[in-house]
């Protein structure tokens, strides 16, 4: 077994404060969006029980999730399986373009700007300031954020379904052509300005830091030593890590990134180690998902393959 492996799962289970729903999101596009998208909710706290999760902070969690219609239930009986709606869907799907790909996505050389141009309170302000920052935008003052690829109808969306609707009416989403035929220094001072480059290399280097023992074990010792389970419970702390990275990454292009940026090496590692790890934690997610009324969900054949070769 791997010394490594244990101790991020001990890492886990031994924090204070644990963001269960953001986990919980985790599962659901790693693990259920490919089978179909739903479970019975016993199903996902038998799921989660190993990392210490109570089954009523996931029921609280899961509750959550559906009031802020990321999921809504589906009563079969006195059972009841949590299903993503349409919206929520296509959220986890969007994200999952980012997570799985093979590599970051190339720039059009156009710059995506919100403007603040109503009145906002200081507290809407913050909150909408760490909206944005979660979704990868950087600030240019106090009332410009910018970002190099967002779909910025889905930024609006997702500011609606984290309660901000009433700040919408003072925003305005503007894209910005750049016609040049290269990059410039101007390009390079936005950057320098619109986001601290150097906290999320820093994050990048912990996350290498954190899984890159983990994929030396392995290697050598054959990912056939663990278990089913900790390979699914691996699985999904890999990935939501990673995905919480992805949130603030605003995935720059190489031209205005320093050199040797350790995003690329935190993909290419979270791809082997996720390849490593999928056939035994496979096994155990068909083992132990199932949908309230006793069936196997159906798996959806129309996703993306997950980090292709």
């Amino acid at each position: 077994m791997s010394e490594a492996l244990n101790a991020r799962l001990d890492a886990f289970r031994q924090q204070r404060r644990v963001h269960a729903g953001s986990l919980i999101m985790s599962v659901f596009g790693d693990a259920i969006l490919p089978r179909g998208g739903r479970i019975w909710l016993g199903s996902l706290i038998r799921l989660l029980e190993p990392l210490e999760l109570s089954e009523r902070l996931i029921r609280t969690s899961v509750f959550r999730l559906a009031k802020e219609e990321w999921l809504r239930p589906e009563a079969i009986g006195r059972r009841a399986d949590y299903v993503l709606t349409p919206s929520g869907r296509r959220r986890f799907e969007e994200a999952s373009r980012h997570i799985y790909a093979s590599h970051a996505p190339l720039w059009d050389r156009r710059w995506r700007l919100i403007l603040v141009v109503g009145e906002l309170d200081l507290k809407l302000r913050e909150q909408l300031r760490r909206a944005l920052f979660w979704q990868g935008f950087g600030v240019l003052g106090a009332d410009c954020f910018v970002h190099p690829g967002a779909e910025l109808s889905g930024v609006l969306n997702a500011l609606i379904a984290e309660g901000l609707s009433s700040v919408l009416g003072a925003l305005l989403p503007l894209c910005a052509e750049d016609s040049r035929a290269a990059q410039s220094a101007s390009d390079a001072d936005l950057v320098r300005r619109a986001w601290n480059l150097d906290a999320l290399s820093g994050a990048y280097g912990q996350f290498s830091a954190t899984y890159q023992p983990i994929v030396d074990d392995l290697k050598r010792q054959a990912p056939e030593v663990v278990g089913e389970q900790d390979a699914f419970l691996l699985r999904t702390l890999l990935i939501h890590d990673y995905r919480r990275l992805l949130l603030r990454d605003p995935e720059l292009p190489d031209v205005l990134l320093p050199a040797d940026w350790p995003g690329q090496q935190a993909r290419h590692l979270c791809r082997e180690l996720y390849q490593l790890l999928a056939p035994c934690s496979n096994r155990h997610l068909d083992r132990l998902v199932c949908l309230a009324d006793g069936s196997e969900p159906a798996e959806d054949s129309t996703l993306p393959e997950r980090f292709p070769r």
